[in-house]
């Protein structure tokens, strides 16, 4: 399903979270750029958390409180989401304060990815069967502040 425009920037921004993602993961490729060893990663990821993922999960969470009650399923699905949003930020809070092993960055990176794809694979298509244009545009306009082109 093609994304709509009122859903299209979250979906880029889940690129760059997906590649994060990945990189936490013991059997991750290498990637250009970015780290190789747990610290380098782990530092990479509260890096990428603090400027990217906090202000991510606002604006998904402010696009929710627009499509609230329109849907039984959406409504539900939604409350599975901002659960997942918060146990994000407690596991990212938590990596920051210790050292951090291969394992516990694994399934961080994993915890994160499965995230990503239910919104894309679930999440984003239900909210474009439920939602009327008009709400998609409205969605669409209470971020364009936000995603500046």
């Amino acid at each position: 399903m093609k994304r709509h425009p009122a859903l299209a920037n979250f979906s880029r921004d889940h690129h760059a979270a997906l590649i994060l993602a990945r990189l936490l993961q013991n059997n991750a490729p290498v990637y250009k750029g970015l780290p190789a060893d747990i610290a380098g990663k782990v530092e990479y990821a509260i890096k990428f958390y603090t400027e990217e993922l906090i202000a991510h999960f606002k604006l998904e969470e402010e696009s929710f409180s627009l499509v609230k009650c329109i849907d039984k399923q959406l409504d539900e699905l939604i409350m599975v989401i901002l659960q997942e949003h918060e146990e994000l930020h407690e596991t990212f809070a938590s990596i920051g304060s210790h050292p951090v092993s291969a394992l516990q960055a694994d399934r961080l990176g994993i915890l994160l990815e499965n995230h990503i794809r239910k919104e894309e694979r679930v999440l984003f298509p239900l909210i474009q069967k439920v939602c009327t244009e008009e709400l998609l545009q409205a969605i669409h306009s209470s971020l364009s502040h936000h995603y500046r082109k």
